[in-house]
């Protein structure tokens, strides 16, 4: 039992990692938990967990720069599992259909480049791949092994990673021509009650079965079929999202006796295109010693008595790119060279510079939620048609993409595209060298959104429909659907943040990562809302990105939009955690004047910066249904700018210079849209009072040495200079 444990981890909704995880192993180490598998075209993940619910990308255990990998949908790393063994932590994978591994002294790396695994001469099948590693109590360890349609088998390896030993050749599991188990794939094993158990997928269409034996042994008589592994009798399996469970990890056992397994799998029909997403459940042994693990119904489970850790939940990280080196939540598209990027040559800007003038590059994460907001800064000069650099949402099978990019325009001019498709809507701008981007999706419509500074935004053309992308799956490319930035055509690109889920653009009351209590209503026009809210109930919407608090000016209050047809009720706003987490404010919900009649309710918040997971906690009286949720978002003081405007001919302005606070007492942040080196503040006369030269920023910080009054704060620099108004208060 974890002593004080908070409400918002003692339970968890399915998925645990949003969007693509596939073939999916699970490793415990101590007391931390480790998770990856196949990546196909995108460059693999190690994931790290102290709960099993809670769940961080903490290494990149294949180069994409590896010689090896390939570059093209389906290709890439299968399968793959992380160990330790022998005091040196070991990761195994097939790349072409040939095992690998590569090897580090910590999960986090750094790790070895791969070496090859080769196939034992005694085995009539090569190692093949979805492979996945057990070690037996004496220490010894083996391959798990899976090639073609009729053979799995079981191979010692030695100590140094190569097969040595004992070779376990079972292809009666699944013999031809009828093949009773259909791909008999994704094999794990693991022991409990003294027994091996022995675990496999029938295919991607689902089904998992599970046999044992006393011994480990090749002798078919030896193992004892026990039928399907998932609960295929729970009474609520017709009407859950994701069905028909299959490729489950081994089953790993907790202090307290319980036994988990992590497993893939995809959503139904509309939402099927992001992937087989990372869920969890809980394996029961009945008096007979038969696991069945439970079906993954719509329902909030109890989570294992685990410390969550810290970890926030798995959703895509947000990066301000000034670590040493690219977040491990990051993935490459395919074989990357080195050159291709940098986080070293501006410090706090990742540049990515096209693969060649036909192939962009590209740093991707998971899309695995249905509501979200994306922002980035980035400066880019495109010189032809070809040139573009920005945000983009990409299908699987790399044939569709949502794009929102500077470009050249069919004009000529530079500006901002937002694409899908056969349909492309263009944009000028007269925001200099530096522009925002935000594209944003509720549900299955996204839209794109440019800015000089990223509080004032202008929309490109209009809303798209992806639901070609969220319901794809073709069963070849086996990728999920990715979000994340590119850059294409002949030149280099330079990002300075990227943001998962916008603070201050709205976000959706239905989409919650993590609830209890609640339930949504039927969908109109695209989206539904939470209702059935009563008091004690919560709700999670994680990775909300709240800013620096300079670049990006902190929330002053939260609004909500809300109906209500009663007494209403109050909503907590914390950070983290429930509870022990971090509260920030409390905003109450009154009567409407109906159901269906949805008015803004807002109360102010401390100041808050970074990313955070938000929960709501919901109070009231008895009342089951307190209020009807639709959107929360948060909102700031107004700043003064002079942000680029928008314009039909994209002629190029001198850029834009924000302050805040505004009007102030004391420090003033500035935040300029080009780099500068000298800084002047000017009576409203036109009387210097202030210059400052030094290096060229974008932004920093003072206290006007002035008295009270209204000034005008100039920046120069190679690009133009840039003024605004600025009000000091004494």
């Amino acid at each position: 039992m974890v002593a004080g444990q908070s409400p918002s981890f003692r339970s968890y909704m399915n998925p645990v990692i949003p969007g693509d995880h596939p073939d999916c192993t699970l490793t415990r180490i101590g007391d931390h938990f480790y998770t990856t598998g196949s990546s196909f075209n995108v460059t693999p993940v190690i994931w790290h967990s102290t709960d099993l619910v809670h769940w961080e990308a903490i290494a990149q255990p294949v180069s994409a720069a590896w010689t090896g990998y390939g570059d093209a949908p389906g290709g890439g790393c299968w399968g793959g599992q992380m160990v330790l063994y022998n005091g040196q932590y070991w990761h195994f994978f097939s790349r072409a259909n040939t095992m690998h591994y590569v090897k580090a002294n910590a999960p986090e790396g750094p790790w070895s480049m791969p070496v090859k695994v080769n196939n034992p001469a005694g085995l009539p099948y090569g190692l093949g791949y979805d492979n996945s590693v057990f070690i037996d109590d004496d220490n010894r360890w083996y391959l798990v092994v899976k090639n073609g349609q009729p053979n799995n088998g079981i191979v010692e390896l030695g100590a140094n990673g190569q097969p040595s030993g004992a070779l376990y050749d079972l292809r009666w599991l699944n013999p031809g021509p009828s093949y009773p188990y259909a791909w008999a794939e994704g094999p794990v094993m693991w022991k409990y009650g003294g027994y091996y158990y022995y675990s496999f997928a029938r295919d991607l269409a689902g089904g998992q079965k599970v046999m044992r034996s006393k011994t480990l042994t090749a002798d078919q008589s030896a193992w004892t079929m026990l039928g399907d592994f998932f609960n295929e009798g729970d009474p609520y399996k017709g009407g859950s999202l994701f069905t028909s469970p299959n490729h489950a990890s081994a089953a790993v056992m907790l202090d307290d006796s319980t036994s988990w397994v992590i497993h893939p799998l995809y959503a139904k029909g509309e939402w099927k295109g992001q992937g087989r997403q990372g869920l969890l459940n809980q394996v029961r042994y009945n008096s007979a010693g038969r696991p069945v693990a439970d079906y993954p119904v719509n329902k909030s489970f109890t989570a294992p008595r685990l410390p969550s850790g810290g970890i926030p939940w798995g959703v895509p990280v947000a990066d301000d790119f000034s670590g040493p080196g690219l977040h491990p939540g990051w993935s490459f598209l395919g074989q990357t060279p080195t050159q291709r990027w940098s986080l070293t040559e501006r410090p706090g800007w990742l540049r990515l510079s096209p693969k060649s003038t036909s192939r962009a590059m590209t740093v991707i994460q998971n899309d695995g939620e249905h509501n979200y907001a994306l922002v980035t800064r980035l400066e880019f000069d495109p010189q032809e048609a070809t040139d573009g650099a920005g945000l983009r949402i990409m299908r699987g099978d790399e044939t569709l993409f949502v794009k929102l990019f500077i470009t050249r325009l069919s004009g000529g001019e530079k500006g901002v595209a937002f694409s899908y498709d056969q349909t492309r809507f263009e944009t000028g701008v007269t925001s200099g060298d530096t522009v925002w981007l935000k594209m944003v999706r509720v549900n299955h419509k996204i839209s794109g959104y440019f800015s000089a500074d990223g509080m004032a935004w202008h929309q490109v053309g209009s809303a798209v429909d992806v639901s070609a992308i969220d319901s794809y799956s073709d069963f070849s490319s086996f990728t999920g659907t990715r979000q994340g930035l590119f850059v294409e055509g002949s030149r280099s690109a330079w990002f300075d943040l990227y943001l998962y889920r916008d603070a201050f653009t709205p976000i959706l009351a239905e989409c919650p990562a993590n609830q209890q209590g609640v339930t949504r209503t039927a969908p109109s026009q695209g989206i539904s809302n939470l209702d059935q809210i009563g008091a004690g109930d919560w709700a999670l919407y994680a990775g909300v990105a709240f800013g620096d608090g300079e670049l990006y000016p902190p929330a002053d209050s939260v609004v909500l939009e809300a109906a209500c047809l009663g007494d209403g009720g109050t909503v907590e706003l914390w950070l983290d955690s429930l509870d022990t987490g971090r509260l920030i404010g409390s905003c109450t919900v009154t009567a409407s004047g109906g159901w269906n009649t949805f008015r803004k309710f807002s109360a102010p918040v401390e100041r808050v910066t970074g990313t955070h997971d938000l929960y709501l906690k919901f109070m009231g009286g008895t009342s089951p249904r307190l209020f009807v949720l639709r959107w929360i978002t948060f909102t700031r003081k107004n700043v003064a700018t002079s942000a680029g405007s928008v314009t039909g001919s994209g002629s190029r302005g001198m850029g834009g210079l924000t302050l805040y606070p505004n009007p102030s007492a004391g420090e003033v942040h500035l935040v300029a849209e080009f780099p500068f080196h000298t800084l002047e503040i000017f009576t409203l006369k036109g009387e210097r009072l202030f210059q400052e030269p030094g290096a060229a920023v974008h932004r920093r910080s003072l206290v006007p040495p002035v008295p009270a009054g209204t000034y005008v704060v100039r920046v120069t620099g190679k690009a133009g200079t840039a003024s605004a108004l600025l009000v000091v208060e004494r």
